[in-house]
């Protein structure tokens, strides 16, 4: 088995409802986000998945919250923008990607701080 990893970040507001403590005021992140992906097979190239690939729809994904507030998004605008509610959200929307190239999208880590990330990967 092979994991293959690509890890890109952007900028975002975001504020907790319901939290008790400096989050629920407006506040900002440099998130990183990583994709991962696991594949048994090697192409006629000796690659699992290419790079290229797992970069350009990591970036896609992620374009759709930079430099705004996160709150104001579907589905954060009904569920709190929470690093764990982040990192579901952009797998769900890579995971039709990866599958459809061949690949298992493993899971999604998010970073809000260069020591705090949450890994999302569902059962």
């Amino acid at each position: 088995m092979y994991y293959l990893s690509v890890k890109r970040h952007f900028e975002a507001a975001h504020f907790l409802r319901g939290y008790k403590g400096k989050c629920e005021n407006l506040h900002g992140h440099r998130y990183e986000a990583a994709l991962k992906v696991r594949v048994s097979k090697l192409d006629e190239c000796g690659m699992g998945v290419d790079f290229k690939l797992l970069k350009t729809s990591l970036s896609e994904v992620l374009q759709s919250y930079d430099h705004t507030c996160l709150n104001d998004l579907t589905p954060f605008d009904n569920q709190n923008p929470s690093a764990e509610n982040i990192a579901k959200d952009i797998y769900n929307r890579l995971k039709p990607v990866i599958t459809k190239n061949g690949a298992e999208l493993y899971g999604v880590e998010v970073w809000e701080s260069p020591d705090s990330s949450v890994l999302y990967q569902p059962d």
